[in-house]
């Protein structure tokens, strides 16, 4: 004769009390994790307030507005432009050295890219890439020069900012017309 068992219903209910507990816990373990991920501050971006200054900083310069361009930085930047950080200068300085350009070049800025990083030490820096071209007044030369400057920022100002470029084109260019000048001058005194 057969026999029909009911089910047991304590081993049922344990086994769904197991699904249950495993499936929450999955859901619990996620919404952790999106949680956190969504909560993590940003250490990389290409859109920020100080890409944004950095931004109308290198507008200053390629407009030679050395007034506009030094609101930018705070009052004890330094600036070290293809010299260690000892060598620095301030920003009146590094103005003074771009209107010392400016008188010898007119240029324009391409290619231009930012972007922001935050680091370990929790120190904020925007990075620059760009192509210089400039024209020498005197001899109507144009230059290409790529250049990449990293700026530092504390409170929405640049305190600290690198440079760095290859310019000895320009320079072997310059002591070129300062040597061809001297022998004209000397010339002209011997006539």
């Amino acid at each position: 004769m057969d026999t029909y068992r009911r089910p047991n219903n304590q081993f049922n209910r344990t086994t769904n009390l197991k699904t249950n507990s495993m499936k929450n816990l999955l859901i619990i373990g996620l919404a952790i994790v999106l949680f956190t991920s969504c909560n993590q501050e940003k250490r990389y971006t290409q859109q920020s307030p100080e890409i944004d200054t950095y931004k109308k900083s290198m507008d200053d310069y390629k407009n030679m507005n050395w007034e506009g361009m030094s609101i930018h930085y705070a009052d004890t930047a330094k600036i070290a432009n293809n010299v260690i950080q000892e060598k620095a200068i301030t920003i009146s300085q590094a103005i003074e050295k771009n209107k010392e350009d400016a008188a010898m070049f007119s240029w324009v800025v391409e290619k231009e890219e930012y972007e922001m990083v935050v680091t370990d030490k929790g120190e904020t820096w925007v990075n620059f890439w760009g192509l210089w071209k400039g024209t020498m007044k005197s001899t109507k030369k144009v230059y290409e020069i790529p250049f990449h400057t990293t700026a530092r920022f504390i409170d929405g100002k640049i305190v600290e900012e690198y440079g760095y470029w290859d310019n000895s084109e320009i320079v072997s260019d310059l002591e070129k017309l300062e040597r061809e000048s001297a022998t004209t001058a000397k010339d002209s005194l011997v006539e």
